[in-house]
């Protein structure tokens, strides 16, 4: 019989098997306490490819030892549903895993609707699309909503030392020697997707000869030629990262887009978004601000399609965003005015409120003076009145002084001095 591959063998069987996830599997945490309680609910697995979903499904219903089918929502017919409905009768529950659930037609969904309800069918459904957007309500409702995260690099040499050492389902008994550099591109290259990195180990083991001492030594090359991709040096916790994600905002601040697109390539190829995505939106607002005050919402956008998307595609809304901004007039000046305001107020100048700003909605305020001179400026035909809002204290102080780098701040810069020379009058 042919072997199954290494990432089927290497399923977790038991809840306290699963790597990664700590935010559901472990001690006190949702799914755990399903399992001490022994009551599985059906639920909707999300998150990115090679991550683990099917995986865990298993690992969840072998923890309770329960009947367990495994469909596909594509592929597999009514009838197949029909099937392990009937089974789950004889058994009394059964647990359905359903990849692809958000491809689930309204025949299926009605067939499967009330035997979610009874509970007689305990669906864990499996996909890499957003529930949110894409299952039917009807669906949705009736199921818990966990998303997975992609692993982190230790999670993935976790599971790869776990499948060289394993004898039973891994390669514990073949003599494997891995170098450490080898052991680490399998594990930034993944990319957080283990399915990808355990399916590099075996074509490695495979496809190695033995050495001189009789061993398969896996070595750095052999590990990038198995993963399809060269060895990157970027750690993204250690000095040369934070070197590459300043380098990537001041390039953007300097408005040189291929600087911009090179570093930005270096983070993409360690993986991280995180990183890409907050350096992308700081920077929209601290070094573009109000020259371009749309920059930051469409950066936000940009990231929020890049997580949804995930790499490789992510990679193509980043291009669009990072581009924008780089060639964005620059402007520093509305943190900057808050800034110096905020020294002001920490070294104590900042003063009563005046009087005619003060809350006035309340019994008395009028015998207390309180807003009794306030100008509504609603009132004026050019929904401006000259009155003082400043403190005594700082009543001529100027914290927002603004450049005319884009048309929108320039417009501002209009208003603000005009605003000023009817103040001086």
């Amino acid at each position: 019989m042919k072997q199954k591959p290494l990432a089927y063998r290497m399923r977790p069987s038991h809840i306290d098997e699963i790597i990664g996830q700590e935010h559901l599997v472990s001690e006190g945490k949702i799914l755990s306490r399903m399992i001490q309680a022994k009551k599985l609910a059906s639920m909707i697995l999300f998150g990115p490819p090679g991550i683990g979903k099917t995986s865990m499904a298993f690992a969840l219903a072998k923890s309770l030892q329960l009947p367990i089918k495994k469909l596909n929502a594509v592929v597999d017919k009514k009838k197949d549903m029909e099937i392990v409905v009937e089974e789950a009768k004889m058994t009394g529950q059964i647990v359905l895993i359903l990849d692809e659930v958000h491809r689930l037609d309204k025949a299926k969904q009605d067939f499967l609707l009330p035997h979610l309800e009874s509970n007689l069918v305990i669906m864990i459904g499996c996909t890499t699309s957003n529930p949110y957007h894409s299952i039917n309500p009807a669906i949705r409702s009736r199921c818990h909503l966990f998303e997975l995260h992609p692993l982190e690099r230790e999670h993935i040499k976790t599971a790869i030392e776990r499948a060289i050492y394993d004898k039973k389902n891994g390669f514990g008994t073949f003599p494997i020697h891995i170098t450490d550099e080898a052991m680490e591109h399998f594990a930034i290259s993944a990319n957080g997707d283990l399915r990808s990195a355990l399916n590099g180990i075996e074509l490695a083991v495979f496809s190695t000869p033995k050495n001189n001492q009789k061993q398969i030594e896996i070595d750095l090359n052999v590990a990038e030629e198995c993963m399809q991709q060269k060895s990157f040096s970027h750690d993204k916790s250690g000095d040369a990262h934070y070197d590459v994600l300043s380098a990537f905002q001041k390039s953007i601040r300097g408005s040189d887009v291929d600087a911009a697109l090179h570093y930005l390539g270096r983070l993409i190829e360690a993986g991280d978004l995180e990183s890409i995505a907050r350096r992308m939106i700081v920077t929209a607002y601290e070094d573009i601000g109000l020259a371009n005050p749309q920059a930051g919402p469409r950066a936000i956008a940009a990231v929020e399609a890049a997580e949804r998307l995930g790499f490789p595609e992510a990679r193509i809304p980043l291009s669009v965003a990072i581009i924008e901004l780089c060639l964005s007039p620059k402007s520093n000046t509305a943190y900057k005015a808050l800034d110096a305001a905020l020294t002001d107020i920490r070294q104590g100048k900042s003063g009563e409120v005046p009087r005619h700003l003060k809350d006035s909605h309340y019994h008395g305020a009028k015998q207390l003076g309180r807003g009794v001179e306030y100008k509504y400026p609603h009132h004026s035909p050019s929904g401006w009145v000259k009155q003082q809002y400043l403190p005594n204290s700082i009543k001529n102080k100027q914290y927002y002084y603004p450049k005319s780098t884009g048309k929108f701040e320039k417009a501002m810069k209009q208003v603000y001095e005009n605003i000023n020379q009817q103040k001086n009058k």
